[in-house]
């Protein structure tokens, strides 16, 4: 009887070990993100140290720089991903194109395909899948407790500017409207857009840039860059005889703090209140 006894109890160990194995090594090692958003929350997750690869919209923290680029993520390279060996990808519902995404899963990679609205419940469906997905559920539960009560205390402000969205990396102005990142966060802050009434992305002409007449211009550190520095910027046709321009009222932001919706986003609506919010005596 003692003997069997043993012998089962030396089963049940044997058994828990192997399933304590099992689920160790079910926890992925090697990781590609294909979304900055992604990547950021990985690093906010303290699980940087798994990533092997990203895309080129994976611009912060700086330690990302320092990783292999499989292409953009809305048309990444199949072989690039696959040579870096990754145990597990995640990818924006807007990574593609999709036959690359099918084309993963056919080689018998795990995929693990996360929402990109801009919005905040889908920011928390970002952060539980990349925390379930690397085995983290705890740490991503934190991650959103935390950023819901950060990201309260600035939503309750409003305030009375109008503002221009302006993305300008290839030259020619482009105005931020309905339905975007840089819309929402905007929204979020309290702020207006002045394009809130159009979708998506849209080419702006000088005289339209001019005939909005923002308090406020709000663009990307990439985009003052392309024009050659922040003067150079202000410069441009349109954007020079707006209220905002003549007062430098120009906020000018990390491209994936405005534009990725993603952990940062209290500081994103901090820096937009800091900057609009009339300043107190002493401050």
């Amino acid at each position: 009887m003692i003997m069997a006894i043993r012998t089962w109890t030396g089963w049940l160990a044997a058994g828990l070990m192997l399933l304590a194995g099992l689920a160790q090594a079910a926890v992925p090692q090697r990781v590609v993100s294909l979304g900055g958003a992604l990547t950021e929350i990985v690093y906010a997750l303290n699980a940087g140290d798994k990533l092997v690869g990203v895309d080129s919209s994976s611009i912060y923290p700086p330690a990302v720089h320092q990783l292999p680029k499989v292409g953009y993520y809305r048309a990444f390279s199949v072989e690039g991903v696959a040579s870096l060996q990754p145990d597990l990808i995640l990818a924006s519902d807007q990574a593609g194109p999709p036959q690359a995404v099918d084309q993963l899963r056919r080689l018998g990679k795990r995929v693990v395909v996360l929402p990109s609205a801009p919005t905040l419940d889908a920011l928390e469906q970002r952060i539980h899948g990349v925390a379930a997905a690397m085995g983290l559920r705890d740490d991503g539960r934190a991650l959103v407790k935390q950023i819901r009560e950060q990201t309260a205390q600035y939503t309750q402000v409003k305030l009375t500017q109008r503002v221009l969205l302006v993305s300008s990396h290839t030259g020619k102005l482009e105005g931020a409207g309905a339905e975007t990142a840089a819309d929402a966060i905007v929204k979020l802050a309290g702020a207006r857009n002045v394009l809130g009434n159009v979708k998506g992305y849209k080419p702006i002409s000088a005289e339209a840039a001019a005939a909005l007449k923002p308090d406020w211009i709000i663009t990307t550190s990439m985009s003052v860059t392309a024009q050659g520095g922040l003067e150079a910027f202000l410069a441009q046709p349109g954007i020079a005889v707006t209220p905002a321009a003549k007062a430098r009222r120009v906020l000018v932001m990390d491209d994936l703090l405005l534009l990725g919706f993603g952990p940062r986003l209290p500081e994103a609506l901090r820096q937009i209140q800091a900057s609009m919010l009339p300043r107190r005596a002493g401050k």
